[in-house]
């Protein structure tokens, strides 16, 4: 009984809340979701900036981008843990995309940021890792981003 009275608490008051901390990272995982999203175009922008600063590498995706994947398979490739926010499955994936936009000056998927600093899409990534300038990129974050081995690639929650 505790743990549905918890849960009713969390899901009656969690529209009221601030969407920062733990309740982010809940809503972001959709472990907790709502029928639409609640968050304002100024309060997306202040979500986006503290992903980025808080997370070495970002990558702002959609689950069935081609250019996504590539950019997760680079980060991969070099063994880089990333934080991913599928926007396609986030409650307030939209505005998140129109913050970008607003941030980056473009609106496409993927957009990826290493150290705060939006370096480009899926393409742009690959290239930067062809000509080998995106791991020094990534070292400057180190020790959080490398990981022995091939990386996880998969959801870092934010710190």
């Amino acid at each position: 009984m505790v743990h549905f009275s918890f849960l009713f608490v969390l899901l009656f008051y969690l529209p009221f809340l601030p969407s920062f901390g733990i309740i982010t990272f809940l809503r972001m995982g959709n472990l907790i979701s709502s029928s639409t999203g609640s968050l304002s175009s100024t309060a997306c922008v202040q979500l986006v900036q503290e992903m980025v600063s808080q997370n070495c590498v970002v990558i702002f995706s959609k689950t069935t981008c081609p250019y996504c994947k590539m950019a997760k398979n680079v980060f991969n490739e070099i063994g880089a843990n990333y934080k991913v926010i599928e926007l396609d499955q986030h409650n307030d994936g939209k505005r998140l995309q129109e913050a970008l936009a607003q941030m980056t000056g473009v609106r496409t998927v993927p957009r990826v940021f290493v150290n705060g600093s939006c370096i480009g899409g899926g393409s742009d990534t690959k290239q930067l890792h062809q000509q080998g300038k995106l791991l020094p990129l990534i070292e400057r974050c180190s020790p959080c981003c490398i990981t022995e081995g091939s990386g996880s690639g998969h959801f870092e929650p934010s710190k």
